[in-house]
């Protein structure tokens, strides 16, 4: 469990940071994301969350 709050900590800093550094690329990229089809989304998803799997199991393995 404290590895997932952890994670989850981890994830927030990221944002904040760049939220913090280049808010205007990240409003383009939600921009550009809310006109890409779902379908493209979810497989944008489903990569991200296997690049992660694969990341965390190289590190953690």
């Amino acid at each position: 469990m404290s590895d997932l709050a952890t994670a989850l900590g981890l994830l927030l800093v990221i944002e904040g940071i760049a939220l913090a550094a280049i808010p205007g690329m990240l409003r383009r990229f939600t921009e550009t994301l809310a006109v890409l089809p779902e379908t493209t989304q979810r497989l944008a998803g489903l990569v991200a969350a296997g690049v992660g799997l694969l990341l965390v199991w190289l590190v953690r393995g």
